[in-house]
């Protein structure tokens, strides 16, 4: 049963422990050696604690014996998810359970005395607003060209191990099919990376260029990654089995950061994107099947 104490103990120890990560960071980020964006995204890790700590506050005067406790291990995780994936991801990842948090929140406003009606009301705000707003501050590159990088990731993955599927119907030889990707995968790349160039030119507010070198590169890597298999062993069996293996790993990563940063949801994404994987590799498998039958050539 939620009530106002188990809220604000919960609320006393999820505030606190976002409040010392930021606090943390906002620390690390502080120096006169720092450039001007590694000082900005201190001045924003600093307003971002001050929020949680206010936030703190509030539920420990409703919850005075709870003592909140900082996880060492959330905390370097967290440095380390900032350092790699950026500050946006940083943020978003803390931030990931606020919609939950808020609906327990509103279950017990009832229960809040008058006098502290405009403190509870600003906090919520700062959750639905406030923190939003600074992590759209911080916003990378990396973050505004990431969309790119998933569409070379994710056209790699599903037309790749198409062409890998469709090539075992007519090679024997599991080095030919690698071989067959990876050609397939260097000019799929380059008219990948030039339609990346002429959407981003279409209004995109960053560098085509770069637009087009993610989206190429990414799907060249790709391509690269998933025909390895195929050069390390002679059983088709196994080369495809680890293929696949590899792109359902880097479909769920790209998922569940695209999830992350854009709050959508992380097993729909998968599943469909995983599924029209397999079923395009089967459904190119068979297709492969076929051509060897009617036409009666395997080389």
């Amino acid at each position: 049963m939620v009530t106002l104490y188990t809220v604000a103990k919960d609320g006393v120890q999820d505030e606190y422990g976002d409040y010392a990560i930021y606090k943390y960071l906002a620390e690390s980020h502080q120096g006169e050696n720092f450039r001007n964006h590694r000082r900005k995204l201190g001045e924003v890790f600093g307003k971002l604690s001050e929020t949680e700590y206010k936030h703190y506050q509030f539920w420990k005067k409703y919850s005075p014996s709870t003592v909140p406790k900082v996880s060492k291990l959330k905390l370097y995780g967290i440095v380390v998810i900032e350092a790699l994936l950026g500050a946006t991801f940083a943020i978003k990842f803390l931030e990931r359970h606020e919609k939950t948090s808020l609906k327990q929140v509103r279950t017990v406003e009832k229960y809040i005395p008058e006098e502290d009606r405009p403190q509870f009301d600003e906090m919520v705000k700062d959750e639905q607003e406030h923190e939003v707003d600074l992590a759209a501050q911080v916003q990378g590159s990396f973050i505004k060209y990431m969309s790119f990088i998933v569409l070379g990731l994710a056209d790699a993955i599903v037309e790749i191990s198409g062409i890998h599927a469709g090539s075992l119907g007519v090679y024997k030889s599991t080095e030919l099919t690698g071989l067959a990707g990876i050609i397939a995968g260097a000019a799929a790349s380059m008219a990948m990376a030039s339609a990346a160039y002429a959407q981003a030119k279409q209004g995109f507010q960053g560098s085509a260029k770069i637009s087009a070198v993610m989206t190429g590169v990414s799907y060249f890597i790709n391509a690269v990654c998933l025909a390895a298999p195929y050069f390390l062993t002679k059983n088709a069996i196994e080369a495809m089995s680890v293929s696949l293996f590899i792109a359902t790993i880097v479909l769920a990563g790209t998922s569940y950061y695209n999830s992350i940063i854009s709050g959508s949801q992380f097993v729909r994404d998968f599943v469909e994107l995983a599924g029209i994987m397999y079923g395009a590799t089967i459904a190119l498998y068979l297709f492969g099947e076929a051509m060897r039958v009617l036409i009666g050539i395997t080389i």
